[in-house]
This record gives C-alpha cells, structure tokens and sequence, in this order.
C-alpha cells in the first residue's frame, strides 16, 4: 500500500471509502473531465458523420473507430505498463490524446472533416485512451486497501457515468449551438487535468532486478497466462460476447434519435443521458448485489433485463418510453462491465494484472467494434428496429451461456495473489547468462502408487501453474522399472525466463505446489535439476582452449 504520497492509508469498505485516498480521489475527480471530453467526442463525431453521409455503416462505424484501438493496442500497452513505471505510461497516452484532438480540431477548423479523416482521429485519440487505460487500471491496487478494489472499480465507473449522465446532452447543446469542432476543441481541453493529476503523483516505483521482457515476450506471456487461467478465460469469452450483443444500442444510437423518434442531437444526448444516470445507479449497487447474489447470477439477470430493453428501443416511438430502455440498458451493462472487471482483478496477480485486464478490454472493445459493424449492417439491410430487436435476443441468448461457462475466481483472497520469494537462489556452476537457453527443469517425485491417481490429479493443477507462469512442453512422465518414481519436467526458453518464472509464484502458487510435495516420500535426494539443453557456450570447442576458471562466479548474481 502506498502512504501520503501516493499510498492507501484509511480504511473503510463503503460504496465510496476509495475517495478517502489522496491519489486515487484526485485522479478520480480528473477522470471526471476526460470522460466528459471522450464522450463529447462520440456524440459530436457521430452526429457530423450523419451530415458527412447517408450510410447508416459509416454512422456505425465511429463507435467501431473509437473502439478498436482499445482492441488493437490495449493488449502490448498492457505489458509495457507491468515492464515500466505505469504513471510515465498513463502520461504518455494522455499526451498523444491531447496532440491527436488538438490536431483533428485545427483540421475542423480548415474545413477538412471528411468522412475517412474523422475516422481516423477517433482511432488515434482512441489509441492514446488505449495506451493510459490498462496502466491507470493496474494501479488502482496500489492506491486502495485490498478489501476496497471492488468499490474502487466501481468507482471508476461511476466516473465514467457521471460524465455520461449530462456529457452526452452537454456535447449535443455543443454541437447544436457551435458545430462538431467545437466538440473536438472540448476534448482537447479534457484530458489536460488528468495529464497534470498523473504528473503530480510521486509514484515509488519498484523495478525489477530483472531486465525487462521484450514486449513479443511479455505479450506472449500475459496470453498465456490467460489461456492456462481457467477463471479469466471464461471472462474474456463472456466479454467478447456481452459488446458484441450489446454494440448496437451505442452505435446505432444517433439512427435511433434521428431515424425512430424524429430527434435531433440534443435528442441523442439526452437518450445517451439517460444511460449515464442509469449506470450511476447501477455501479452504486455493485457491492451490495455482488455480496447477495454473487457475480454469476447477477450477470445472467443483468443480460435478462438489458436484453428487453435494447428490444425495446428499437420498438419505441416515444422520447420517454426509449429513455427509460436507456436507463435500464446503462444500469445493469455497466453492473455487467464492472463485475467481469473485479473478476479479472482477484484473478490475476500482480505481475500480470495489467496485462489481464488489458486483454479484458480488448475482448469487451472487440466485441463492441465487431458488433457495431454487425448492427449496423443488419439497419442498413434491414432497419433500425429490426436490428435492435436481433441485438436483444441475441443478448439473451448469453444467459444460457452463463450455464455453460460460469464466472468463478481463481482465488477468493487478495493475499494469495501476492508474490511470495521461494527463500533459495537456485544453484549454479556454469557461467551463463540471462539469455541462456533453452532450460529444461526436472523435478523428481518419489510417490506411493495407492496415492498415484490423486497425486496425477494434484499435478495436472500444477501443469496449469507452470503453464501460466512461463513453463513450455511440460510433462509428467512415471518409472517402468520403478512405479514409485514419477518426473515433471517442462522448459523455459532461457535461463531469464526460468528466473522470471521463480519470481511470478503467489502464495495460491505455493499452496498448490505444496500440495505436491506431499506425496513425495524421500527428503535426502536432489529432486531439482535445472539442465542448460543446449550447453554449446559452455564446453571447450578445442583442447588447446583453457576452460574457465572453476571459481568464477556466474553471470547471473541474485
């Protein structure tokens, strides 16, 4: 935890304890700003691409803009933000953002707002929210006690959705009363706070004593991680499948004030109000229905519910009747968001929770981009009714999905996703290097054969461990001549990435390998040997050629 500068020093669990933080409260309050200029940015966007062209498609498709950086860069800005300092990132992204809607502005000013060019600057200025989302995610453990991450998630929110609530109408007003680069001019401004909140953090940044990771690596491992991560793969396949059958409410909104109620852009604003409010309603009831009901079954009753209401919208004449679809839609789909999120969170640790939730948003962001072009190929083929009416049912259809693949954590308590040090250094006696490899690591068991299906069952858990950590072509193999004798064995491509591996175990980690070693029966044998499988730097290419000296110390010191 982080004290006065930085650090989560007061207690309390309540719906908005978080806000008693001194860093988290401020960076809060500037998220207030920057959410209010993106969302001034859709709406101003969306609104002069109905006057740039008649295509329901390119309507569409400015959600699909704003979204696929989250899609495209969250994932390697997620593993740039667990290699570096996360505030220097944050501050990065914001920058490239401010420079992006400063440029777009001067361009509307110009007159040279075609369709294809604001296309464009919603993805960059996108891509800049891409790069800052995941570091400012991560961080939000290291400014809250543990017990209040749910609440701080909400909060985060709650944020959003306060801005949502009147920004939606404030940036219709705007571009009613000044035209869309006026809009464009105001998000500029938002995000300056922000940029000057994360400047004046003093984050204690920790590095490791390890170099970082290149990000091919760092990329692959926060994949895999997710892929041998039972718990958090089921939430990115349910993410996946909530925005793409809830894409269409948000993209196809503009048409839905325009084309059904007969609207203009202070119609669509206050529709996209109404949603704000409601979603401030529903991230104030996280907890509480999180502790009743539990994730899953809120979940599954959140798409029951959202699923009438998007039907709804595309069934109602009526200002009032297709706000309160609205309001109910942005209510339990932010419950929906903000659950999945918490869930992402204490299931991952530490050393990859960026990452995590990095590849949490670009399954949710890529799910609404492909749903927008979705829904807004079935209104152009069809209509506007008829796909929010597809959209609803399709929704429902993930309640059963919710059967199949249910939400469960992989550790119920935030001390189990602390690091914990093994308390050894691993012998060495050649001189290698960090980029040595490959590494084949064996570990021998000496186990009863009653116990042999239990211990088989106790090491399949231990495969998901290795698997996640970093460990490749793992394998259990037992004896012929001796059934007592069983070996694991897996690789790590170099000897860095074996020590990284070491460094990754969380006390959940621990547990499960101690589980193990319980049914190993022998104490007084080496049971570890770590082999270099391809030792060509550490051999004598010619007998003339002096080997090194036997005391040298390796390269690698702890």
């Amino acid at each position: 935890m982080v004290t006065d500068s930085g650090s989560a020093s007061a207690t309390g669990t309540g719906a908005f304890a978080p806000l008693r933080q001194p860093v988290f409260r401020n960076i809060w309050i500037a998220s207030l700003f920057s959410n209010l200029g993106q969302l001034i940015l859709g709406v101003g966007a969306a609104w002069e691409m109905t006057h740039l062209t008649t295509s329901a498609s390119m309507v569409a498709a400015v959600q699909t803009a704003l979204m696929v950086p989250l899609m495209l860069i969250a994932v390697p800005a997620g593993a740039v933000a667990d290699m570096f300092d996360r505030r220097k990132i944050a501050m990065t992204g914001l920058a490239f953002s401010i420079a992006a809607a400063i440029l777009l502005t001067v361009l509307a000013y110009m007159g040279y707002t075609a369709p294809w060019v604001l296309l464009l600057f919603c993805v960059l200025i996108g891509g800049g929210v891409a790069l800052f989302s995941p570091s400012w995610q991560a961080s939000i453990r290291e400014q809250v006690e543990p017990e209040q991450l749910p609440a701080a998630v909400a909060l985060g929110s709650i944020s959003y959705n306060i801005a949502r609530s009147f920004g939606p109408a404030l940036g219709g007003v705007i571009v009613v009363a000044w035209g869309a680069k006026a809009a464009f001019n105001v998000t500029a401004v938002s995000y300056i706070p922000l940029f000057i909140t994360f400047w004046l953090w003093k984050r204690a940044h920790v590095p490791s004593r390890l170099p970082p990771e290149r990000i091919d690596r760092a990329i692959l491992s926060g994949m895999r991680y997710a892929v041998h991560s039972p718990p958090i793969r089921r939430v990115l396949g349910r993410a996946f499948l909530f925005g793409l059958a809830t894409a269409s409410y948000s993209a196809l909104g503009a048409l839905i004030a325009k084309d059904l109620l007969h609207g203009n852009a202070g119609t669509y604003g206050l529709l996209l109000g109404a949603s704000g409010i409601g979603a401030v309603v529903g991230a104030l009831l996280i907890g509480p229905i999180r502790d009743k009901v539990g994730t899953e079954n809120a979940i599954r009753w959140c798409a029951f519910f959202s699923s009438f209401a998007i039907a709804g919208m595309g069934l109602s004449r009526h200002v009032w009747l297709t706000g309160i679809a609205f309001f109910i839609a942005g209510g339990v789909n932010i419950l929906t968001v903000s659950l999945m999120n918490v869930s992402v969170q204490l299931s991952a640790p530490r050393w990859v929770t960026a990452r995590a939730l990095s590849l949490f948003t670009s399954a949710l962001t890529g799910g609404i981009a492909f749903g927008a072009i979705l829904w807004g190929e079935y209104a152009s083929y069809y209509s506007v009714e008829i796909a929010m009416i597809a959209s609803g049912i399709a929704l429902l259809a993930t309640v059963g999905v919710g059967f199949l693949a249910p939400l469960t954590h992989a550790q119920g308590e935030d001390t189990d996703l602390e690091l914990v040090e093994l308390g050894y250094e691993p012998d060495v006696a050649l001189d290698i290097s960090l980029r040595s490899g490959p590494v084949v690591i064996e570990v021998d068991y000496y186990v009863d054969p009653a116990k042999a299906r239990d211990f088989y069952g106790t090491m399949l858990k231990v495969q998901r461990l290795r698997q996640r950590n970093g460990g490749f072509d793992w394998s259990l193999s037992r004896d012929i001549g001796d059934p007592w004798s069983w070996t694991e064995r897996f690789e790590c491509p170099t000897w860095g990435d074996y020590l990284r591996l070491r460094g990754r175990s969380t006390q959940a980690d621990r547990d499960e390998q101690a589980q193990a070693d319980s049914f190993h029966h022998r104490a007084d044998e080496p049971r570890i040997r770590r082999k270099l499988a391809r030792p060509f730097g550490s051999v004598r290419w010619r007998a003339e050629t002096p080997d090194p000296r036997q005391d040298a110390l390796p390269i690698y010191t702890p």
